[in-house]
């Protein structure tokens, strides 16, 4: 399963979101320089965050991102969902039914191979439904030099 940079990219997005006063919002600018990725490509991934309602934006001198919903109702599952839809990675082709020999018995039922990547697919799904925002920026937190700590303060006070 090949997940487009994109994913990455907002999820550290909404971690820094998260970092943010009430109140506060980051402009794209502001957000593609600390990431150091390119600004018109996170804009489309910012509009469809927005889109599903995991940020809201804003307009104005103070405008830009914030996060739409409490980071702990935030969960890596939803970012990638609204990068990358939620349908179904797998799409089982029924190939067990062509060739010169095709399956009979057992044909009513989900193919095995299929039953596999769809049970594979869930776990994924669930784990990532698991771990929240919140989770991640506690994670983060617990582990940084408080001298780069500082640093990312110090830049949410200049950024705009």
């Amino acid at each position: 399963m090949a997940l487009g940079e994109g994913i990455e990219w907002a999820a550290h997005v909404c971690a820094l979101l998260a970092a943010l006063p009430p109140g506060r919002a980051l402009s794209v600018a502001a957000l593609a320089e600390f990431h150091e990725v390119p600004k018109a490509y996170l804009a489309k991934h910012m509009q469809a965050l927005a889109r599903a309602g995991v940020v809201r934006s804003s307009r104005g001198p103070n405008g830009g991102y914030s996060l739409a919903r409490p980071p702990a109702e935030i969960s890596m599952w939803d970012i990638r969902a609204s990068l990358e839809g939620a349908e179904p990675e797998f799409r089982c082709q029924e190939i067990r039914r062509r060739g010169p020999c095709p399956s009979r018995k057992g044909d009513a039922g989900p193919c095995t191979i299929a039953a596999a990547f769809w049970e594979a697919e869930r776990l994924y799904r669930e784990q990532l439904s698991s771990v929240s925002v919140a989770d991640i920026v506690r994670a983060v937190s617990a582990n940084v030099d408080p001298a780069r700590a500082a640093q990312l303060f110090a830049w949410l006070e200049r950024a705009r």
